[in-house]
């Protein structure tokens, strides 16, 4: 059975795009085990319940879907990604394309069109939505930094990561992953600008690994150092 975990906390705004992620599994794979994740984090935590999501799975070996609750994928780049990313080590992106549907396309969706067909602004040199993974590959560069927090940065810092210290960025499989809309968070304020300086850091330490390796193992738990490669 797939498992496919979901960063969830419940918002009023959120609330039609959660089910319709979860009835997309539904009517495309059966039956999948969806598990929702939340940490005790007063500013929900994105990074953090991915990687508690990843802490869930006692089979290194396993591959899991993380999907969050607004994106919904094309079946086949995604099965294609769950047969790689057994044996890859990487973790796997099923799309080239992210379709940000906003109000517009989000409402012709809720009407019955067809995603391929709902209107959608192209969101360049995206790498969140929808991972497909191992629990060793996840943790073999360190996960999601979990000192982002509220909005932004922690998936291009993590995709930095990847590409650093496994020498090759996040496989992506030719397809489509499609946003819904929902209520945005402030793309300000004093957590937004320290998850800017964040990246910083991480831009800064690009193709070092030495300097990688401290960045991401510099707030992790004990636990999760261990899992780390140490050459």
């Amino acid at each position: 059975m797939l498992t496919v975990v979901i960063p969830w906390r419940s918002q009023p705004s959120r609330l039609a795009a959660m089910g319709a992620v979860v009835d997309w599994y539904a009517q495309n794979l059966g039956d999948v085990d969806i598990r929702t994740i939340d940490s005790e984090d007063q500013v929900f935590n994105l990074a953090r319940c991915r990687n508690l999501g990843i802490d869930s799975i006692a089979d290194a070996e396993e591959v899991i879907v993380i999907n969050d609750a607004d994106t919904i994928p094309q079946l086949e780049p995604l099965l294609e990604a769950i047969a790689a990313a057994a044996t890859s080590g990487l973790v796997h992106l099923p799309y080239t394309r992210y379709h940000w549907l906003g109000t517009p396309g989000t409402a012709q969706f809720t009407a019955g069109t067809d995603l391929d067909q709902c209107d959608f602004e192209l969101v360049n040199g995206a790498c969140s939505g929808v991972y497909v993974t191992t629990p060793q590959s996840w943790w073999s560069h360190g996960g999601q930094d979990e000192r982002f927090r509220g909005w932004g940065f922690e998936d291009a810092a993590w995709y930095v990561a990847h590409e650093t210290l496994l020498d090759e960025a996040p496989r992506r499989h030719e397809g489509v992953v499609y946003a819904l809309n929902h209520a945005a968070q402030a793309r300000e304020g004093d957590q937004y600008d320290a998850n800017a300086a964040l990246m910083e850091q991480y831009r800064g330490a690009k193709s070092n690994r030495v300097a990688m390796r401290q960045l991401v193992g510099s707030d992790i738990t004990a636990e999760k150092a261990r899992r780390l490669p140490t050459s």
